[in-house]
């Protein structure tokens, strides 16, 4: 065998082949966009349309200062045990075993 027949060439052609991790994509943006429209739907129908903005603009503010109060945390005292250490430190043991478990 010749040293150009070793180096194999890249598969430029298409297969008809899905694997395990194809499917599991699929069945997660299934189930996350009919979980999304049914709740929305559910939002709307109770609070509407107005309503249904303000309480998720309210939700994301509060995700995206837990998610900066986190970042703060973890770059001043970077620990090994992800958040559950900073639970466990600052609110209490059955917090930060509930963290670890979730």
């Amino acid at each position: 065998m010749t040293e150009a027949q070793a180096v194999r060439e890249p598969e430029t052609t298409l297969r008809r082949k899905m694997s395990t991790r194809h499917l599991m994509m699929i069945s997660f943006g299934g189930v996350i966009g009919t979980g999304l429209f049914l709740s929305s739907g559910y939002t709307i129908s109770q609070a509407g349309p107005f309503g249904t903005v303000l309480a998720y603009a309210v939700g994301a503010v509060l995700v995206y200062l837990v998610m900066m109060c986190l970042g703060e945390l973890s770059v001043a005292m970077p620990e090994t045990g992800a958040f559950q250490v900073y639970a466990t430190r600052y609110i209490g043991p059955a917090t930060g075993f509930t963290v670890a478990v979730l």
